[in-house]
């Protein structure tokens, strides 16, 4: 079992920043590629970004390209999502989730999952 607390969400103006956190445990964090992923209110959970186990790979969303940065601290056992120029359509609960092997788009090959943080962009 890997368990995941995010944190880091909350209110901001469109053009503006957050950075999300999210803490796992339980397991050895190195063995998991890790990925970002959020839902907005009456839409379908969607890929933002993921990031395998040694953190030289990565992948985003062509919504989120050039804005937002994934990246990993193993040694703190925590992954990061850097959002910058924010938008109000990137208003939802974003999730952090783990899995063994590769770093992929698709969030049924996800293992774990954390709670989730809400992040509301005004604009």
């Amino acid at each position: 079992q890997v368990q995941m607390v995010e944190s880091g969400g909350g209110l901001v103006q469109a053009g503006g920043s957050l950075r999300l956190s999210c803490v796992a445990s339980g397991r050895t964090f190195s063995n998991y590629a890790m990925g970002w992923f959020r839902q907005a209110p009456g839409k379908e959970r969607e890929f933002v970004a993921a990031i395998n186990w040694s953190g030289g790979t990565t992948y985003y969303a062509d919504s989120v390209k050039g804005r937002f940065t994934i990246s990993r601290d193993n040694a703190k056992n925590t992954v990061y999502l850097q959002m910058n120029s924010l938008k109000p359509e990137d208003t939802a609960v974003y999730y952090c989730a783990a899995k063994r092997g590769v770093a992929t788009m698709l969030d049924t090959l996800y293992d774990y999952w954390g709670q989730g943080t809400q992040v509301t962009v005004s604009s």
